[in-house]
């Protein structure tokens, strides 16, 4: 079987939907042919490259604010090449290399993993949804088959395009669990909140550094990526006069990552829009409590066990109380799905597509 997957970006960059890419891509590769169409706003990548058994081949784009990722190359290569493959899977409902796959499909069978979220991130890309769904909805009536990576992400799918029920399946996101055993703690003088993943207000990172005024000394706020938003949040913690107490971190390895996982004595995600939220699940595996936005799949997180939810609009007294409840709590009874287990029920889909 040959296998192309087609997405905004791959790694190195990181986030979400990079990183799901990259964990069933890498998985598909040991027993099939895989590659990855991608783009590259930054011009600095190779061109192409096999990497970890994946043949990564990426396009120029134009990016405005890190969104969109409008590639004339990309849609010209599929165009010409999308027939040569058996499965075209393409991702994000939130970017254009989609769209291109499903304007290029022909007698290869396409599958859709939207990553879909049901707005845009500032007001702006909220409008342009409005006439971008009439582009968009190509995407899913091509689609011989769509994978939702949640219940509320199908939910809002099922609502926003009257697909047919029976093309939608749900395969969650997974992790790699032999990466997380053997981490150990290490000691310190301080208490961690941990926030992980690309820095836009719809995040919701400005309301830790809001509360951290009113949390004790002894907790610091580290704070894991790189966007828009950064330049704000570095402003808003001089003003709070907490500067001193928030860390700043990007591009980080892989095993330096997982240990700050397990270092932190919580982790903290308020963001309004996610369809599923790896980095929680990846929190949990280290052992790390976690709060959570009552909003978007991230509800499904919440067992008042391992993690906790917070409603919008977001009340800081509120949040600092539940920051003090919950920081330093054990993990109890928790099971999470691998991505060999994940890749397999993608596989079977594949084969009766």
């Amino acid at each position: 079987m040959k296998i192309l997957q087609v997405c905004p970006r791959y790694y190195p960059d990181i986030g979400g939907v990079e990183e799901h890419v990259r964990n069933i891509s890498e998985r598909l590769a040991k027993k099939y042919d895989v590659s990855v169409f991608a783009t590259d706003p930054s011009g600095k990548l190779p061109k192409e490259k096999i990497i970890n058994g994946v043949y990564v081949r990426r396009f120029k784009s134009w990016a405005p604010n890190e969104a969109y990722y409008f590639s004339r190359e990309l849609k010209k290569c599929l165009m010409k090449n999308s027939d040569s493959y058996d499965i075209v899977h393409a991702h994000s409902y939130h970017a254009f290399p989609a769209l291109y796959a499903a304007e290029a499909k022909g007698r290869s069978k396409f599958v859709f993993t939207p990553h879909y979220h049901g707005t845009g991130h500032t007001f702006f890309r909220s409008l342009l949804h409005i006439p971008y769904k009439f582009l968009g909805k190509k995407i899913f009536e091509r689609a011989d088959k769509i994978v939702c990576v949640s219940n509320f992400e199908r939910s809002l799918v099922l609502r926003n395009f009257k697909v047919d029920e029976k093309k939608v399946v749900v395969i969650p996101n997974g992790l790699n669990l032999e990466e997380f055993r053997g981490l150990k703690k290490r000691v310190g003088n301080c208490r961690i909140i941990l926030c992980v993943g690309r820095l836009e207000r719809y995040k919701g990172v400005h309301y830790l550094i809001e509360a951290l005024s009113k949390l004790d000394d002894d907790i610091v706020l580290e704070i894991v990526g790189k966007g828009p938003f950064k330049e704000y949040l570095v402003k808003l913690a001089k003003e709070r006069k907490v500067e001193n107490r928030v860390r700043f971190f990007q591009d980080l390895p892989r095993n330096e990552l997982l240990q700050r996982y397990v270092d932190a004595s919580l982790f903290v995600l308020l963001s309004k829009h996610e369809a599923y939220g790896i980095c929680v699940a990846e929190a949990l595996a280290c052992g790390t409590p976690c709060i959570v936005a009552n909003a978007s799949a991230l509800k499904e997180w919440v067992d008042n066990k391992n993690c906790f939810g917070i409603s919008y609009p977001i009340n800081l007294d509120e949040l600092v109380n539940l920051i003090n409840d919950v920081i330093g709590k054990n993990i109890v009874g928790l099971k999470l799905s691998d991505w060999d287990e994940i890749t397999e029920k993608l596989v079977r889909l594949y084969s009766f597509c």
